[in-house]
């Protein structure tokens, strides 16, 4: 299935930052198999996820250890994590937030299948005030620059849930020129002002911040689909993004 999604691209862009969807495969697949067929991995990524399950800290990190996905085991890369958390007054060493959560889990294999060693940093992002989203954003990329490795920043959301194809289009596109002006603020009104329901919201206000703090000046769609041109119902769509920080 991932050799269907995963795109062959001959130059790779020098990504900050990537926004990823997490639905089934079937549905979000395509967009995240040709936004991160863009991007130059690196042998470490910090993966942003939401918190749908209610579990755990608010603003949760984990320091060691290892996931499995049927590819194998990813390992967390210590180093980098428990400098991010030293960094922050926010995060919190939990791994009950992650325990239930698909966010970030679902963006495992398309890392594994492009770069076998990958390693992880995972960080799930409950609600909260655009003020802490700012300032965890700026923490977290004082942690890992306090490193001195390279590594690839990800958020993971899906865009508009269970509204028409029109309806999800119009609000979504809102959402999608706030995050190509880099404006983690505008992103954050539009999404509250329109009740959008983006569903990684703070993720991606999150890595917006860390990506400025770490010299990205711009962002662009790679791909934008909703479920409804896998299951051919346009009446009720969740959509989704895919999008480049650099």
């Amino acid at each position: 299935m991932l050799s269907g999604l995963i795109e062959p691209v001959s130059e790779k862009q020098d990504a900050v930052g990537v926004i990823m969807p997490h639905a089934g495969y079937v549905y979000s697949g395509y967009v995240a198999g040709a936004t991160i067929s863009k991007v130059g991995l690196k042998k470490t990524v910090i993966i942003l996820g939401t918190n749908h399950t209610g579990r755990g800290e608010r603003f949760s990190i984990m320091t060691s250890g290892s996931w499995a996905t049927p590819l194998g085991e990813v390992k967390i890369d210590s180093e980098i994590a428990e400098s991010v958390l030293k960094e922050s007054s926010l995060l919190k060493d939990d791994a009950l937030a992650h325990m239930y959560e698909h966010s970030i889990e679902v963006e495992l294999p398309f890392l594994q299948y492009l770069e076998k060693d990958i390693r992880i940093v995972p960080i799930v992002i409950s609600e909260g005030k655009l003020s802490e989203y700012q300032k965890l954003g700026e923490e977290i990329a004082d942690g890992f620059k306090k490193i001195g490795r390279s590594g690839l920043f990800m958020a993971s959301t899906d865009m508009t849930h269970y509204e028409s194809k029109e309806s999800a289009q119009e609000k979504d596109r809102l959402a999608i020129d706030a995050i190509s002006d880099m404006n983690e603020e505008k992103l954050f009104n539009v999404v509250k002002e329109k009740d959008l329901s983006m569903c990684g919201l703070p993720a991606t206000c999150v890595l917006i911040s860390a990506c400025k703090k770490l010299g990205a000046k711009k962002a662009g769609l790679v791909k934008y689909q909703t479920s409804g041109d896998t299951s051919g119902d346009y009446s009720s769509v969740v959509g989704y993004a895919g999008m480049i920080i650099w």
